[in-house]
């Protein structure tokens, strides 16, 4: 499969160097190199490339708001975006926005190769995914894979498989990934749409549990419904959605 790739930076020399680096590569065929935010869309209008490279600091409009530009052109297909940038502090939007990659200047080949072998593996996904619903899109790609946030002065990248489950506090949300527990200014609302609901069920108004973790459900003595995890937490259950999580049990 070739990958139709434009590369976006305002700096000549910036542009030459990745696409130096992307010579490496046997299926990007480059389809374009735009400057500006408005050269960007009108490649993108054009060529409908499959992959971006975009920096952040663009005139006109940088690369965060010029992404979500393409996202909601009625006219343009969405391509894998890789953000290339010497800021780091965009790069929660970035993930927001379920970026590939996100590449602080100057990164080297390897760090490069790593993010298109990323792209590489997610447009096979997609293209995969087509074929199989007859180029009908099910959704799947619309869930995240990874949680992306600042914690402690780091950003971390959490792979939602490692969440136990999700508890709200007040204007918060804490995620429990094993030992470790963070606190989010999210909405549990906001959570749940943005995870796959065939693998994590909302328990609760205020709780929402990973079903590869949980080991059962019960009911306590005073008649409270509760959800244990292998790990022996117990989470609560409203019974508004004790019906729910029965059906998934019955049917598993």
């Amino acid at each position: 499969m070739v990958i139709q790739t434009l590369i976006a930076d305002d700096e000549v020399l910036a542009r030459r160097k990745l696409r130096q680096f992307l010579s490496e590569e046997p299926d990007i065929e480059i389809a374009g190199e735009g400057s500006t935010a408005s050269e960007v869309m009108e490649l993108a209008r054009a060529a409908a490339p499959q992959l971006l490279f975009l920096d952040v600091q663009m005139p006109g409009m940088n690369g965060i708001d010029l992404a979500y530009a393409l996202a909601d052109s009625v006219d343009i297909a969405m391509p894998q975006i890789i953000f290339t940038t010497a800021y780091d502090r965009y790069a929660l939007q970035a993930f927001d926005l379920h970026a590939v990659d996100y590449l602080l200047k100057p990164f080297t080949a390897e760090r490069l190769r790593s993010a298109v072998d990323r792209a590489r593996c997610q447009l096979q996904v997609k293209q995969k995914s087509a074929d199989r619903d007859q180029g009908h899109d099910n959704g799947a790609d619309s869930f995240a894979s990874r949680i992306v946030f600042k914690s402690r002065g780091r950003i971390l990248f959490l792979p939602v498989s490692e969440i136990r489950w999700i508890g709200a506090e007040e204007n918060y949300v804490r995620i429990c990934a094993g030992a470790e527990t963070h606190l989010l200014r999210e909405t549990m609302t906001s959570m749940e749409k943005r995870l796959d609901p065939s693998l994590f069920l909302r328990v609760h108004r205020s709780a929402i549990v990973n079903l590869q973790y949980v080991k059962e459900v019960r009911t306590e003595a005073r008649g409270d419904f509760i959800v244990q995890l292998k790990n022996g937490q117990k989470v609560a259950m409203s019974r508004s959605y004790h019906s729910r999580i029965g059906e998934i049990f019955a049917t598993a």
